[in-house]
């Protein structure tokens, strides 16, 4: 996701032909978040027609082996004992998003440090350069497993499934800190009501292939229940996150750097 956070690229599909020929893979930060940080001259909400969500995933906040906490009461102690002196590694305005309100409902201060990229933010992270990272649980697990890095929390309403052991930061009373990426397919407003059924079709057999399945979920996401694969749930999910996350963006004063 390049280009200003991929808001360059999404302005070019929202003004392709409507013909179902360009379809946009569009993400939480592309197609919600976005809409926020950038206050692009189109409404990001009404420029593209859901066609089917594809997969969601929380993100896991992971530090650097060397910190001297163990879980995240500790964590948030040790930082509030040591202002200033941590960094965090921000690669997408979501992962600014969750670090700024992480450091708003615990009240600690840390550097926020921009990075091209996951590889060279993990990079750094497990050579001890910076602290925190928040990551998803595809890159970041098999560094928590091989013990080069320490998982804290994850964002999501219930534990990981491949990582049980992880608690959510719900569980240790930080509700407002749930927070999923997800992905979908959108299309260009305009493009007729049977194409948009036809593409919906097709995303949702791919979905039902077993193999497909498996590769998702061994990556940590999880596919959309069956009732929630619709043009309608799409369009839905995308309005609630917007109605969620503008206002605290807005409260944060965050703004795209």
């Amino acid at each position: 996701m390049t280009g200003a956070d991929g808001s360059i690229s999404t302005g070019r599909a929202a003004r392709a032909r409507p013909d179902g020929y360009t379809i946009d893979l569009g993400v939480m930060s592309t197609h919600v978040l976005n809409g926020a940080f950038y206050s692009p001259p189109y409404d990001l909400l009404n420029v593209f027609v859901p066609i089917a969500p594809l997969e969601r995933t929380a993100l896991i906040m992971v530090a650097r082996k060397t910190l001297p906490t163990t879980d995240l009461r500790e964590l948030v102690a040790w930082l509030r004992s040591n202002p200033n002196k941590a960094s965090a590694a921000v690669v997408s305005v979501g992962i600014r998003l969750l670090a700024r309100n992480f450091q708003k409902q615990t009240g600690t201060q840390f550097a926020l440090v921009p990075y091209r990229g996951t590889a060279p933010a993990m990079q750094d992270l497990v050579a001890g350069q910076i602290d925190l990272l928040f990551d998803t649980p595809r890159n970041s697990l098999p560094l928590v497993r091989a013990g080069s890095i320490t998982a804290y929390a994850v964002t999501g309403d219930m534990r990981l499934k491949v990582a049980p052991d992880i608690p959510t930061f719900a569980e240790i009373g930080m509700p407002v800190m749930s927070y999923s990426e997800w992905v979908g397919l959108f299309a260009p407003v305009g493009v007729p009501g049977d194409i948009i059924k036809k593409l919906n079709e097709a995303a949702v057999k791919a979905l039902a292939d077993p193999a497909v399945r498996l590769r998702i979920v061994e990556f940590g996401a999880e596919i959309f229940p069956d009732d929630q694969q619709t043009p309608e749930a799409l369009g839905a999910l995308r309005k609630a996150d917007a109605e969620k996350w503008w206002p605290i963006i807005k409260e944060l004063g965050i703004r795209a750097e």
